[in-house]
């Protein structure tokens, strides 16, 4: 894959979705990492508010600011040519449809991004309504939310329990209505992330949601086995057995595009 390749859209990416073709995303926060995933074939870049614990050390997402997301989305934006750009709303950048309206417009014109990714249900369906009537392009996520980790208690697994389950369709189907372009499930059983993708009709990004979504994302430090203490069960080091930070990154994008990544012991 080469960064000549043609760009990848939402268009691109809902008709990979009908046919069946995995989608490959892997979060990045520069331009070298950015410009590796680019030509390896990534197909979504995510700069995720995740550069909170992974690049300033922090205990979560929470104190990473717009300011912070606005940088590290330009660093790499000067480096994608292929992959789709996404860019996490931080915590407090969308608490009404007015200012998400004007941090996400920031997010696009300062920072080059071309999708946001918000965090919630249908409480924020007048956020993604704003957006959309904007022609702001949306990824809404659900499931574990690491912005409300002190509401839910801790990094755990979300919708076990049927009721839980049931929201979180509605919620999804809610937010697609609304507007939204693409889905991500995060820590959901298996079997729900198989539901929720096959009812909706936008693309559904999973990370330990199993592998019937139709992409799976980690987080980029977790795939080179540099996670900070114990890793998460959907994590995998596709950095051993492989002599090169852009041969692990390609035997990423293979194995979702197979769909070898994630197995069974991957899954809840």
């Amino acid at each position: 894959m080469t960064a000549t390749a043609p760009s990848v859209t939402l268009p691109v990416l809902a008709d990979m979705k009908k046919r069946g073709e995995k989608i490959a995303v892997l979060t990045a926060y520069d331009a070298s990492f950015a410009r590796v995933l680019d030509a390896c074939g990534v197909d979504i870049i995510l700069v995720g508010d995740s550069l909170g614990m992974v690049i300033q050390g922090h205990g979560s997402t929470l104190p990473v600011t717009l300011e912070h997301m606005v940088y590290h989305t330009a660093n790499v934006a000067r480096a994608t040519r292929r992959a789709l750009l996404m860019a996490d709303m931080p915590f407090m950048s969308y608490n009404s449809p007015q200012s998400a309206l004007d941090n996400a417009g920031r997010l696009l014109q300062a920072g080059g991004a071309q999708i946001v990714k918000i965090e919630g249900g249908a409480a924020f369906v007048p956020v993604v309504e704003m957006l959309a009537r904007h022609g702001i392009p949306v990824c809404a996520h659900l499931g574990l939310l690491p912005q409300s980790v002190h509401k839910l208690g801790g990094y755990r697994v979300q919708g076990r329990e049927e009721g839980a389950a049931r929201a979180m369709v509605a919620d999804a189907l809610a937010m697609q209505e609304a507007g939204a372009d693409i889905m991500l499930l995060e820590c959901v059983p298996a079997a729900l992330g198989a539901e929720i993708s096959a009812t909706l009709r936008i693309p559904v990004i999973g990370i330990g949601a199993g592998p019937h979504c139709d992409a799976q994302v980690l987080v980029l430090h977790d795939i080179l086995g540099m996670t900070a203490g114990k890793p998460a069960k959907f994590c995998h080091n596709f950095l051993q057995g492989h002599d090169s930070i852009a041969a692990a990154i390609t035997a990423f994008v293979q194995a979702v595009k197979s769909g070898t990544y994630p197995g069974a012991g991957h899954s809840y």
